[in-house]
């Protein structure tokens, strides 16, 4: 019997014993060394070239860490000679056929 039965499943976890081996080494001395008037300071900062500099680049990661990434959008276009009723498509019917 192979082991693959005790990898992730079945309550088994798949986490290293011990440390955490996937967090970054760096980020506890950061927190260490940096204080929440830095973080402020740094943000200004960031604000600042992007209005001054107009940095598209400084815009662009001020407002995405102010409002969020935009969500991707997809735009699909159909193009069919023939006309169809959606209706039909999705077997819909209208009043009129009721």
């Amino acid at each position: 019997m192979d082991g693959r039965i005790n990898n992730g499943n079945k309550g088994h976890s798949t986490k290293a014993k011990g440390a955490d081996k996937r967090k970054n080494q760096y980020k506890e001395l950061l927190d260490l060394a940096s204080t929440p008037e830095d973080v402020v300071e740094v943000i200004k900062t960031l604000k600042e070239k992007a209005i001054t500099k107009q940095d598209v680049n400084a815009i662009k990661l001020f407002l995405e860490y102010y409002l969020g990434k935009p969500k991707e959008t997809k735009d699909i276009n159909l193009s069919s000679s023939e006309a169809f009723n959606i209706k039909d498509i999705f077997k819909i019917e209208s009043d009129t056929d009721k």
